[in-house]
């Protein structure tokens, strides 16, 4: 379930209620007045929760799934446990979202209420400076700095003996102590969700977080999307240079270095120690194992194993990229048949 902190309840609604705002049937009409809390992924799902098979690739998942409920497309109905009852739609993941949009509403900001929200709480020696928005129920640790123009959203937590650089946005997180966000850097915004539903195509709500541990440093203009339905996770003593760009799901490990421009897709795993070079692309979904190195403007589309470097695009051990590079690069200098010839 959303956290509380950062997502309100508008739940619950009946089964054959979120049925009918979809456009879908119930396969047993039995379960039509079960009241449903939430939406969910497939792994995290609860008996309170509806969640969707949106690619045949997770039907295991869903074979374990505990939501009480899920959207299906009728030739994968059989495919539920006997604990989650079929709504049957043509568009899961549409579907999903019209659910979401139904249960869950992101808290925002209070016009009405002053700048710094009187539910807000700040430990002694923050340094709030002019023109910073704190929202309700946010948490300030000791000897963390505010600069101009930050906003802190609802329920946001940051530790002690932070800095964050001007005009910051931070909402949807919870953040560790001694972390360096630096201006202009773009906390908790959703992450690109977008699916084709029956008028075209139409955005998935985010309902996770971002975790950023201690001793992390965001640069200037960097973007951390919160997660789908999981967290975005910055694990401890990352640095993160100017620019970057890091999608909804990432986890991120410990000592890692990403480089300007880099541009990191949804639900890849990067492991600790990783370095990346300036410019890199990672598709989505995809692992980068412990201590490897991807060299700069590499684009890489499948897992790279732990301790090795690669390079080029799409990216492969960097030896073999040398060689492929220096082999075309002679085939280029050869002179064609006849050139030079009387």
């Amino acid at each position: 379930m959303p956290d509380s902190r950062f997502y309100e309840s508008l739940g619950p609604a009946l089964l054959d209620e979120l049925a009918a705002l979809c456009g879908g049937r119930l396969a047993t009409q039995g379960d039509a007045r079960r009241p449903i809390a939430g939406v969910s992924g497939l792994a995290s799902a609860d008996q309170r929760s509806i969640t969707f098979l949106g690619d045949r690739r997770y039907l295991e998942q869903l074979a374990a799934t505990a939501a009480a409920a899920c959207f299906v497309t009728e030739a994968d109905a059989t495919s539920c446990p006997a604990t989650c009852v079929p709504v049957i739609v043509p568009l899961p993941q549409a579907s999903y979202a019209v659910a979401a949009e139904r249960l869950h509403r992101p808290r925002g900001h209070d016009g009405a209420s002053p700048a710094v929200h009187p539910t807000a709480r700040l430990e002694e020696g923050v340094i709030v400076c002019p023109g910073v928005v704190i929202g309700a129920g946010a948490t300030i640790g000791r000897g963390t700095r505010l600069s101009p123009g930050v906003v802190i959203g609802p329920g946001v937590a940051i530790g002690r003996d932070g800095d964050v650089g001007a005009n910051a946005s931070i909402a949807f997180a919870l953040i560790g102590d001694r972390v360096r966000i630096c201006a202009g850097a773009l906390i908790g915004e959703p992450g690109f969700g977008a699916t084709v539903g029956p008028r075209g195509v139409i955005d998935v709500p985010q309902l996770g977080r971002v975790i950023i541990q201690d001793g992390v440093t965001v640069g200037a203009g960097a973007c951390i999307d919160r997660g789908a339905w999981e967290d975005t996770v910055i694990g401890e003593n990352t640095k993160i240079d100017n620019l970057v760009q890091i999608a909804h799901n990432v986890i991120v490990g410990r000592n890692c270095v990403l480089a300007a421009h880099t541009g990191v897709s949804g639900s890849v795993t990067i492991g600790d120690g990783v370095q990346l070079g300036g410019r890199v692309g990672i598709a989505d979904h995809i692992a980068i194992g412990a201590g490897a190195r991807l060299a700069a403007a590499s684009g890489t589309m499948r897992d790279v194993p732990a301790g090795e470097t690669w390079g080029g695009m799409p990216a492969r051990p960097i030896r073999r990229w040398m060689r492929e590079t220096a082999l075309l690069a002679r085939l280029a200098d050869r002179p064609k048949r006849g050139e030079g010839q009387p």
